[in-house]
């Protein structure tokens, strides 16, 4: 794959790829067409078409897609043939929910830990995991190759948190508190404004209605 820019429109819509190909998968299902595929997910053919042609393309003409590769090639892309060591910062009803979220471990992200500032957090378990004071943050980090940080913590602490980690080695925050950050450009960071979502949604309800 070339050494180029790819918007960020075509790599959000990578994970709905891989989705649908999992699908496929599970059903037995060997090859598709740019068509097929196109209708079990209501975009246009040619829209999947030109999003698989930024990496280089993965069909044939007159065959279609090879529905295995194209899935492995996809997980390849989006790094999920990697292991991904992930803490959550903030184990209230949201942190405690992503952390029991299996499939989070099927893409190779694995919860190592989980903290909180409330001393009346610390120590309850969270599937085989007990949630640890902030003081003990950058040793976690360190001693246990982390890479990714997830935040569902106030927007107030969130700024001096995202701090700590950057100090700490971290590279990935997926970030649910409703602030941006301000990171170094080495770190990446992945906003969840979920009101945000919710408001979007509103619109399309009233959108509807009229």
């Amino acid at each position: 794959m070339e050494n180029r820019e790819i918007s960020q429109a075509v790599i959000s819509r990578l994970p709905r790829y891989l989705r649908f190909l999992g699908e496929l998968k599970d059903q037995g299902i060997e090859r598709i067409s740019s068509q097929d595929l196109s209708r079990l997910m209501r975009v246009t053919a040619s829209q999947i078409r030109q999003d698989l042609n930024n990496f280089g393309g993965f069909g044939q003409q007159g065959y279609g897609y090879n529905v295995d590769y194209l899935y492995d090639e996809i997980g390849h892309i989006l790094g999920l043939d990697k292991r991904h060591n992930l803490i959550i910062i903030g184990a209230g009803n949201l942190g405690q929910a992503l952390a029991n979220y299996v499939n989070f471990d099927r893409r190779g992200f694995h919860t190592r830990g989980l903290f909180d500032s409330d001393p009346h957090m610390q120590g309850v378990v969270v599937r085989n995991m007990p949630v640890r004071p902030m003081s003990e943050l950058e040793d976690f980090i360190r001693a246990n190759a982390i890479d990714i940080a997830v935040l569902t913590i106030p927007k107030d602490a969130a700024t001096l948190v995202a701090d700590r980690l950057v100090r700490s080695g971290i590279k990935g925050i997926w970030n649910f508190a409703h602030v941006d950050l301000d990171v170094p450009d080495n770190v990446r960071v992945e906003n969840v404004p979920l009101s945000d979502s919710l408001m979007k949604l509103s619109y399309n309800l009233r959108d509807l209605e009229e």
